[in-house]
């Protein structure tokens, strides 16, 4: 018993038929463009959001940082500061963000942190540098405050450290 084969036919493509694959491939890799732009772009943003480590808030009985000044009419116990460590691409940053009673942000200071220590004792010392000014930054205990110190011997000691950062 034979079996028959089908005659093989020609596909015929007419002008038609290729000018819409055409348009289809096009549209097919505008999507594949415009998508790795988008995924290109945020992962551009990263480094310089960066990931946020920990947030403290400045005690009370504190001073301000040098970078932040009040609004006229605004007394110390109407705001509240908070400081966040962020790791990125390019290092360890600092953000304090003054806020008033009601949450509202009322000022916001990025700054650079030199010879990122480990927390591994306490008092633990951060030196951040913002505005062109530096301030020691003392994590007296494991808790969610931090000061601002003016202490000479621990400014000597961090400072001889963050040259050797530089």
């Amino acid at each position: 018993m034979h079996l028959r084969r089908k005659p093989e036919t020609k596909r015929v493509y007419s002008e038609e038929t290729a000018g819409r694959e055409t348009t289809i491939a096009r549209k097919i890799l505008l999507r594949a463009a415009r998508f790795v732009l988008i995924v290109a772009l945020l992962i551009s943003f990263l480094p310089m959001v960066g990931c946020l480590e920990s947030t403290f808030n400045l005690a009370d009985d504190s001073r301000l940082p040098r970078w932040v000044t009040l609004p006229p009419g605004v007394a110390r116990a109407d705001v509240s500061i908070t400081l966040g460590y962020y790791t990125s691409l390019g290092g360890y940053d600092a953000k304090v963000t003054l806020r008033n009673r009601e949450g509202k942000t009322l000022a916001e200071v990025k700054g650079k942190m030199k010879c990122h220590s480990s927390f591994a004792s306490y008092p633990a010392y951060e030196v951040v540098v913002a505005n062109g000014i530096t301030e020691v930054i003392e994590h007296k205990k494991m808790e969610p405050k931090f000061y601002i110190t003016d202490d000479p011997a621990v400014k000597k000691m961090l400072f001889a450290r963050y040259r050797a950062c530089e």
